[in-house]
């Protein structure tokens, strides 16, 4: 229940919050609550997705790109994550979740998250992500231009090449056996 009430407070914050342009820094705050725990007593790893999925929400608000996405009928979709658990979260833990596009290629956009606790970082993570609209995948690039933002991606880190590389070739091989 209290993703619902997380949800909300993003929604109606971004309403009011100052726009920014679509790859730059976001951040939102969040207590740690007993719902939010696993057995061992702290946050559970399903929850770091789930508050990620607010942050990303809350990107499109400050951004913009909700406004775009919906008057064009697309539906953003993550298709894949590399997620970094350094630190445990505990319960009544202030964190503060960073959101930030940090570049993408031809089809795909990839989106930092960071996770920190008193100013150390506990979690981190990068998913790729597309909009998908009735004809398909648009390229990030045509997002940036109806954005009236610039066309062209920041250089990506080298590891991605390699990230992709290993989803197509692990992809190749399930359609063999």
């Amino acid at each position: 229940m209290n993703l619902w009430f997380r949800l909300i407070r993003i929604l109606l914050s971004g309403l009011f919050a100052p726009h920014v342009a679509w790859d730059a820094p976001t951040q939102v705050h969040f207590r740690v609550w007993p719902t939010d725990l696993d057995i061992n007593l702290h946050m559970t790893n399903s929850r770091y997705l789930a508050l990620m999925d607010l942050g990303r929400t809350n990107l499109l608000l400050q951004s913009g790109l909700w406004k775009f996405i919906r008057r064009e009928k697309l539906a953003p979709v993550i298709a894949g994550s590399l997620v970094r658990f350094r630190r445990p979260i505990n319960l009544f833990d202030r964190i503060t979740l960073t959101t930030q596009v940090i570049g993408w290629d031809a089809k795909w956009m990839f989106i930092e998250h960071r996770l920190e606790r008193r100013g150390e970082l506990a979690c981190q993570a990068i998913v790729k992500g597309v909009f998908v609209g009735k004809a398909g995948s648009v390229a990030p690039s045509v997002i940036a231009k109806g954005l009236g933002q610039e066309a062209a991606s920041p250089p990506l880190p080298a590891w991605i090449a390699g990230w992709l590389a290993a989803e197509y070739a692990a992809s190749r091989e399930r359609k063999e056996i």
